[in-house]
């Protein structure tokens, strides 16, 4: 198929990588509409075709990150697994695929955040609750089932796992990617375990 006549959907998800891979490589400053164009091999015209405005392709990404996000906690655990574990299990499934792709989830929200634009920080606010709303309901999960203490405060735990893992991703991409992120993700998972634990 010609590069000029792709179908509207495969060029929206090429414009939408082409975002993500301009946050990436050389930060949120450099995503213009001439660049993503360039990225995807397209004029500026046939971007506008697609999309309003760059907000509205950064939107589209912002919305694409947190399914993905979604989609890790609403395909995860098994028979036999506690909440505990799913969260856990979650968690890892997050950063092996950021490690794969150097920070495709928390620090594409975070760039797009640096834009500064207020429809754009309402939106990723949206999805991040959204995201915080799940691990919610699975520390739930975990104080009926006698596995977490009783005294948690379910929205602050759940806060503190959002940060923990923003964090994390943030120290590792500022470091230039230098360390295992899921084994220091480990170190920290034991502490907030033993911290919720039920005794």
């Amino acid at each position: 198929m010609a590069q000029g006549h792709r179908s509207t959907s495969v060029r929206k998800k090429q414009i939408m990588e082409a975002a993500r891979k301009l946050i990436m490589k050389a930060g949120s400053e450099h995503v213009t509409v001439r660049n993503m164009a360039k990225e995807v091999g397209i004029s500026e015209a046939a971007i506008y075709r697609h999309f309003k405005s760059k907000t509205e392709i950064l939107s589209f990404l912002a919305d694409s990150v947190a399914d993905g996000l979604l989609h890790d906690i609403d395909t995860a655990g098994s028979v036999g697994f506690t909440s505990v574990d799913i969260i856990d299990e979650i968690l890892r499934t997050h950063l092996s695929r950021i490690e794969q792709r150097r920070g495709l989830s928390f620090l594409v929200l975070a760039e797009i955040i640096s834009f500064g634009d207020k429809s754009l920080n309402k939106k990723v606010s949206d999805n991040i609750q959204i995201y915080v709303d799940r691990l919610k309901l699975l520390l739930a999960d975990g104080i009926r089932a006698g596995l977490i203490r009783q005294d948690v405060n379910v929205e602050a735990a759940a806060l503190l796992l959002f940060g923990m893992i923003q964090g994390l991703v943030n120290i590792w991409a500022l470091s230039g990617y230098k360390f295992d992120l899921v084994e220091k993700y480990s170190e920290l998972w034991k502490v907030y375990r033993e911290s919720i634990t039920a005794r």
